[in-house]
């Protein structure tokens, strides 16, 4: 017996979770519990693909001891790789690079951190401690450059990372972008702007094209805005209890919260 929401049947061989807020726990670490899980779905043949707004090196690099044959969902969907070899990526143009960090730099009325997100490394101009300690939580590779624009590399997209609130500083600030590129609240203090048209969602529907995986074999489990699309695109999906309103709205099932291992317990259940 167990009270989890769970569907009636499921045949489930693809599975997509969001980190922050989702499979992390409280203090931001992967539950010791999903381990072990990983091996028993990997012997029955389901793929397991952390979908973030991470870097694809930092995703990588947290799940090292069990990355072989998983998909990584890297940078809010512009970069998919799996095994080190690419599914699937979208890049902005170098003078859309240009234009949001010129912009960005007339702000001085807020106080921001500008990373140029690119396929193998990200680069940013700031290195106060107070920033590095919020970058380096999601960009294992991160250049200090003279100038940002200076970077040699493929650019997925620009993050910005404000001190105050995305939703009431950077976002706003970039509105002028949103006509013809994405902007995205990502967290509480984060904004990302990418190409239009690339998110989670159409990052995990390449990938099930790529699998041969149909959306009612996906499951997803997201908590924030940037998730809405990776639930929609699966045919179980799950909101955590501590999700985002709108999350809730939209997911299928709910979640118990990040903070009482709510993924892990899911899955084991629709494992078994």
């Amino acid at each position: 017996m167990t009270d989890l929401d769970l569907p009636e049947h499921a045949d489930v061989r693809l599975v997509a979770a969001d980190m922050d807020g989702t499979l992390l726990d409280g203090n931001g670490a992967v539950p010791e519990t999903l381990w072990p899980l990983l091996d028993e779905m990997r012997s029955r043949g389901i793929v397991f693909a952390p979908a973030s707004g991470r870097q694809y090196a930092t995703l990588e690099r947290t799940f090292a001891s069990h990355s072989q044959g998983m998909v990584f969902i890297a940078e809010n969907g512009t970069y998919v790789v799996r095994d080190g070899a690419e599914i699937s990526s979208d890049t902005l143009e170098p003078d859309v690079v240009v234009s949001i960090v010129e912009l960005l730099r007339t702000r001085t009325d807020l106080d921001l951190g500008v990373v140029v997100c690119g396929k193998r490394s990200a680069y940013t101009e700031r290195d106060d401690p107070a920033f590095r300690a919020e970058a380096d939580k999601y960009y294992a590779r991160l250049e200090l450059l003279p100038d940002v624009l200076e970077y040699d590399d493929d650019v997925l997209k620009v993050a910005v990372y404000d001190f105050t609130s995305s939703s009431t500083g950077a976002g706003p600030a970039l509105e002028g972008f949103a006509e013809k590129y994405q902007v995205v609240i990502s967290g509480h203090h984060w904004v990302d702007v990418m190409n239009q048209g690339v998110d989670k969602g159409q990052a995990l529907r390449r990938l099930q094209a790529a699998l041969g995986v149909t959306r009612e074999q996906t499951v997803a489990f997201g908590d924030y805005l940037n998730d809405k699309e990776l639930l929609e695109s699966a045919g179980i999906s799950y909101a955590m209890a501590n999700a985002h309103p709108d999350i809730t709205a939209v997911a299928a099932y709910q979640a118990p919260a990040n903070t009482d291992d709510g993924v892990v317990r899911v899955l084991r259940a629709l494992v078994e």
